[in-house]
């Protein structure tokens, strides 16, 4: 009897299989050393194999389906209900190999090579933007030290360098002056390095299709549009673009029960890499358009403004869902008359 469904628990060194047939009788639990993996892989049935949308997973999902396997990628808190007791490698083989089974299971897509490349790019900004700040914090606590202080905002820091840079200004001593100007040039060396990504971020942007439809909307960049491409890939996926929004956790939390309906704050379920540049996008929509939109407008009446920032992410989520299904851009609504009073 071949084997129908596997789960392959993945780990750095050493991978556990689980297998079972049609009837979910157990017929292979074996544990497996890197290297051997593929070498299983390539004298067994093909079958479904699911596994745990993890570090590594996408790139093991893109080896089996070469070697002619349907692989599934769940998200790991929809795994962990099917674990029995004690949590091992064995178990969680098995509960992987149970939860693949269930009709009603979500499944992660599985990303391409240049999908992760350019997520590998975002990353990489994403870190060398934490030490600039980090930079800057350090530069402006050093000199405060020395009653030297600068406006807020990033901006405002070349004053700060310019006092350290300029060798008459008494109120540095030297010994801080030569340490502080090896943070100074760090600073600069990370400024250039997040500018080189953002050019290549824009050129990609550019040569690309869907990333030039999703620029039609307020609030979205080439940065924004090329994580919401890479990240996203099929959009089609969703059913809606309520769906894509909960997803990213722009919609409120629920602990409804007894039939009492009671929503708290937002999920934050989901990418919060994409969630904080639609937010962001969406407050910078808000401060240049925030009163020529009727919605916009009317909604700042009832609600406290990060509350309507948050309403208008999850509204470019769900144009976004539109843009991307339907290959259109974006259109601007009409915007409609107040009635006239007598």
């Amino acid at each position: 009897m071949s084997t129908a469904f596997i789960g392959l628990d993945l780990a750095k060194l050493v991978f556990q299989v689980h297998g079972v047939d049609a009837q979910s009788k157990v017929l292979m639990t074996k544990r497996l050393r890197r290297d051997a993996v593929l070498a299983l892989f390539a004298n067994l049935p093909v079958c479904v194999v699911g596994m745990e949308a993890c570090a590594g997973s996408h790139f093991w999902a893109r080896e089996l389906t070469r070697l002619g396997y349907t692989v599934r990628l769940m998200a790991p808190q929809y795994v962990k209900p099917y674990v029995k007791r004690q949590k091992n490698d064995r178990a969680d083989a098995e509960a992987i190999c149970e939860a693949v089974q269930r009709p009603s299971m979500r499944f992660v897509a599985v990303k391409t090579e240049e999908q992760q490349s350019t997520l590998a790019i975002h990353q990489v900004r994403k870190t060398l933007v934490a030490q600039k700040t980090q930079l800057i914090n350090a530069l402006r606590a050093h000199l405060a030290e020395f009653g030297i202080i600068a406006p807020q905002g990033a901006g405002k820091v070349a004053q700060l360098s310019a006092v350290v840079a300029d060798l008459e200004d008494t109120r540095v001593p030297a010994l801080a002056r030569s340490v502080l100007q090896s943070l100074v040039d760090q600073l600069r060396d990370t400024e250039r390095r997040v500018e080189d990504l953002d050019a290549r971020l824009a050129e990609q942007a550019q040569t690309d299709e869907v990333c030039q439809r999703l620029m039609t909307v307020p609030g979205i960049g080439p940065i924004t549009a090329t994580a919401l491409t890479a990240t996203i890939g099929d959009a089609t996926v969703f059913e809606s673009g309520r769906q894509l929004a909960a997803w990213l956790g722009l919609v409120p939390r629920q602990t409804s029960s007894g039939g009492k309906e009671r929503l708290d704050g937002i999920s934050k379920a989901g990418d919060g890499y994409l969630r904080r540049m639609l937010v962001n996008g969406a407050r910078t929509v808000m401060r240049w358009h925030g009163t020529t939109s009727p919605w916009l407008a009317g909604l700042l009446k009832r609600r406290p403004v990060n509350v309507a920032v948050v309403a208008l992410a999850n509204k470019l989520a769900r144009i976004t869902w539109a843009v991307m299904t339907r290959g259109e851009n974006y259109r601007k609504p009409a915007v409609t008359a107040e009635p006239a009073t007598a």
